[in-house]
């Protein structure tokens, strides 16, 4: 019996190295939707070993440290093209397995496409965002940068708290135990000072950037006022109406609040809540109008995206940014026109460090004061590739520009109410042959 128990342990030795000595080769083996969804439990960013010709550690790793950074779900996979990942319902099976609330993109083979929980970011905002960073040739890097970069501006919610958890971003997930208490005593001072600097600089930031947005807040609040005295409507006057009144009383309360409103303001993210009641006031005096001329009350619609001042719009115009691809905008009747000419809208202009210029192509201060205007998911789309989209883009703009701009969704795991599975299509890449590569049916989807 004395020799049976170093023999057993021997035994045991043995077969535990040789347990370890495979689950390296298990591991690179190991793929399909589960393992992905594995990975991306544990980081935003999941290179399948099929597909690492695609994307570098190196590139995926700093894919992944962006979206960490910006504090995002965000979920990128970057899969092969082969059985093991059949194209049809692959969106709706990867956010299934994973389980987390999320915006989900996939390059799957040379295609590529997206889908994401509405609580997140809308159905039309994905589709905005497939379509405008889709194009032919394009490499998994550049697109996925792309696609991330212009993606996370516009994105509620938090990152899932697995990620803090450890694990890779990229690959096959590899758990691990970390010990970090020795680390975090001996650096907190140090951290503490980085923060604290951080934290002054920020602060900096944020004055600087409330001081230009005072300036364009103020303006238009003048400029609604201008118009409320234009109107030479009185609520006795012949052929008032209590819906009329109604109509006025908005637009006057719309008025005061915003004033109050701006007052108050201490952040720039702040400033959304002024620029949504400007935008309220102005829907209530087109209301009021088409009461008075005895036209059908208009649709409630966004701003003249060239110039938030000229109204509500009327229609939507395809309008091209310099150096940006074609989207559709809406637009008021007076710059409807103007491009229907060929002529250029009347944009509103903004103070920059290189002279006045179009909102659109100044920096990220302006993000919360357009934010309160083309609220509920349009922001992204409408802005994608221009100078004011990328500047949005960068995760610093969430704490020293955004507040809570895009933030309304707190928490980032999965609930059942988020998750709406009839919002999926049965072909989310299409359901076919990707062949050389290409694109997919219909852009983005929603969860």
């Amino acid at each position: 019996m004395r020799t049976r128990i170093p023999l057993l342990s021997a035994i045991a030795g043995l077969l535990l190295l040789a347990l370890l000595a495979l689950a390296p080769l298990a591991g690179a083996r190991a793929t399909g939707i589960s393992d992905a969804a594995a990975a991306l439990k544990q980081g935003p960013v999941y290179v399948d070993p099929g597909a690492a010709g695609q994307l570098s550690k190196g590139d995926a790793d700093a894919l992944a440290k962006k979206i960490k950074d910006a504090d995002k779900p965000l979920f990128v996979a970057v899969l092969p093209a082969n059985a093991q990942f059949p194209p049809q319902n692959l969106l709706r099976n990867l956010r299934t397995q994973t389980g987390i609330t999320g915006l989900y993109a996939v390059r799957l083979g040379n295609g590529f496409n997206a889908a994401a929980d509405r609580s997140v970011i809308s159905r039309d905002a994905v589709s905005n965002l497939v379509t405008s960073v889709r194009q032919p040739g394009v490499d998994a890097k550049t697109e996925l940068n792309n696609f991330v970069d212009q993606a996370l501006p516009s994105m509620r919610g938090s990152a899932p708290a697995s990620w803090g958890a450890g694990g890779k971003s990229s690959g096959v997930p590899v758990a691990g135990l970390v010990t970090v208490g020795a680390i975090v005593v001996a650096g907190g001072a140090g951290l503490y000072a980085v923060s604290r600097r951080k934290r002054l600089r920020r602060e900096a930031e944020e004055r600087a950037a409330l001081d230009r947005l005072r300036v364009v807040v103020d303006e238009d609040i003048t400029a609604f006022g201008e118009e409320l005295e234009r109107l030479d409507f009185h609520p006795a006057e012949a052929g008032a109406t209590d819906a009329m009144r109604g109509d006025y009383e908005r637009a006057l309360d719309s008025y005061d609040q915003a004033k109050s409103r701006m007052g108050a303001v201490s952040r720039p993210h702040e400033v959304r809540g002024v620029t949504q009641s400007l935008e309220d006031g102005r829907f209530s005096l087109a209301v009021l109008a088409a009461r008075r001329e005895g036209r059908p009350l208009p649709e409630r619609r966004p701003p003249c995206f060239f110039d938030p001042r000229h109204g509500p719009s009327v229609a939507d115009r395809e309008w091209t940014p310099a150096a940006g691809t074609a989207r559709e905008v809406p637009v008021c009747a007076a710059d409807a026109a103007r491009l229907d000419d060929g002529l250029d809208p009347r944009a509103r202009t903004v103070e920059t460090d290189g002279g006045r210029r179009p909102y659109w192509e100044a920096g990220p201060a302006y993000g919360p004061w357009a934010g309160g205007y083309f609220g509920g998911g349009m922001l992204p789309g409408l802005l994608v590739g221009t100078a004011l989209g990328s500047m949005l883009a960068t995760p610093a703009y969430a704490a020293e520009y955004g507040g809570g701009d895009f933030q309304h969704f707190q928490g980032g795991d999965f609930s059942g109410a988020d998750f709406n599975p009839d919002d999926f299509g049965s072909n989310d890449f299409g359901g076919g042959d990707f062949g050389g590569g290409g694109g997919f049916d219909g852009g983005g989807g929603g969860f």
